[in-house]
């Protein structure tokens, strides 16, 4: 239970830590950040990271595990053991599974099951209604009791304003995130990639960037008028930027977040109909990306989950009007956001980490996200520097829906640390 970290260059963007320091960890906390330790004796594990950032555990506030229900694409066991090689020490499961997340047993059933085979920390996302269904309420104070940390019906809009409303109040009462899927399904209209020239040259039923663009303005509005905070999920347009730009201008409560997805790729991903591409929000315009990299940079995007979409090959083997959407993302989400973030300028280091760590762990209310003395000791070793190339047939995941199969990308997780235990050592499960 004793863990000497030494040698590696610390970086904690909530206790303004960047130097070379050594860590040690007893009992699963944090005891001592300091240069030059010196701990010997007893039976102890050392980790020489030289060479290497010491940094937070990551959080994702947005995955699907796919428990209960859908367990032949993902399953709590198999979606830890992919979120711990990719640096995640703390993940939030969202409720479209079967039964959804929508009552305090279901909530127990997934906090059990973690707790016996989960190699992370594992927290469930409510349902805003029952059943996902948009109608009526699900019982948010049942659920927030039963150990959620926020409700959404992620997969589907509250389509319903008053519902929407009258959610926002309840959830602030229990001080409970509301993380809004923001999608007007009557502008979608049967559309399956985003709308465009590569829609018309591909034949395909274009989504207009209004239909996610009309819903973050209604939800920002109800935000305001009930002065309750909001959460917007995976932002993927510069107008749904600009909306979250000027709300947080005029004090409103909102916060949001993107996918590495949204700033690595456009909608000619898509092109000879890969539905490895095919996604909800859909893959948009160059002109989107560069207004989420710069939403990223200039703090309008307060986070970066993977939105973790497991699907079984069979579901993506076929024509790309029938294919599911989504990608897998918990084991290329931090490798992506340094090459296409960090190595370009865009975003340092520390705020990536921001991104990654600590702005999510603030809205869920999660004591995590940073290497703070007596803190649980979440922590993960990366070489930032290191190359790799993508192989899908590696992925920890059940599933293997992934559009960067063959990519170059830079930044490989060595170790990862969960509660003071070693999950993952020299980029391997333990």
């Amino acid at each position: 239970m004793r863990i000497f970290i030494k040698n590696g260059h610390v970086i904690d963007p909530q206790n303004h830590r960047d130097d070379v320091l050594d860590i040690y960890i007893e009992d699963g906390v944090i005891v001592e950040i300091e240069k030059n330790l010196d701990y010997s004796g007893g039976e102890m594990t050392v980790i020489d990271a030289r060479g290497k950032l010491v940094v937070p555990g990551l959080i994702d506030m947005h995955c699907h595990l796919r428990e209960p229900g859908y367990e032949y694409k993902e399953d709590i066991e198999s979606g830890t053991r992919s979120a711990a090689v990719g640096g995640f020490t703390s993940i939030a499961c969202m409720p479209n599974t079967a039964p959804v997340i929508d009552s305090q047993a279901i909530v127990e059933y997934i906090n059990n099951k973690a707790k016996h085979v989960g190699l992370v920390n594992v927290y469930p996302i409510g349902a805003i209604t029952k059943g996902l269904k948009g109608e009526e309420l699900a019982e948010i104070g049942e659920l927030k009791f039963a150990g959620v940390v926020g409700i959404s019906d992620d997969g589907n809009p509250v389509m319903s304003a008053s519902l929407m409303r009258r959610a926002l109040q309840y959830a602030d009462m229990f001080d409970t995130p509301v993380i809004s899927h923001c999608e007007d399904l009557a502008l979608i209209d049967d559309g399956v990639m985003n709308e465009g020239y590569m829609s018309t040259y591909l034949g395909l039923k274009g989504i207009t960037r209004a239909a996610e663009e009309v819903m973050i303005a209604r939800d920002v509005v109800l935000a305001e008028v009930t002065q309750a905070p909001i959460h917007i999920a995976h932002v993927s347009t510069e107008g749904g930027v600009e909306i979250i730009r000027h709300a947080k201008a005029r004090g409103v409560k909102v916060t949001c977040e993107t996918c590495p997805h949204y700033f690595t790729l456009t909608d000619q991903a898509v092109d000879g109909y890969n539905t490895m591409a095919k996604m909800n929000p859909p893959l948009r315009t160059e002109k989107d990306v560069e207004a989420v990299k710069q939403g990223l940079k200039d703090g309008t995007i307060d986070v970066i989950a993977t939105d973790h979409a497991p699907h079984h090959f069979d579901e993506k083997n076929v024509e790309f009007n029938l294919a599911s959407n989504g990608i897998v993302g918990f084991e290329t989400a931090l490798s992506l956001s340094i090459t296409y973030l960090v190595d370009t300028g865009i975003l340092t280091m520390q705020q990536l980490l921001q991104k990654m760590c600590v702005n999510p762990a603030g809205i869920l209310g999660l004591n995590k996200g940073s290497l703070g003395i007596n803190r649980p000791a979440d922590i993960i070793v990366i070489d930032k520097d290191e190359e790799f190339t993508v192989d899908v047939n590696q992925f920890q995941s059940k599933s293997k829906n992934s559009p960067y199969h063959g990519y170059t990308l830079k930044g490989t997780v060595h170790y990862t640390i969960v509660g003071g235990q070693v999950v993952v050592r020299d980029k391997m499960i333990l």
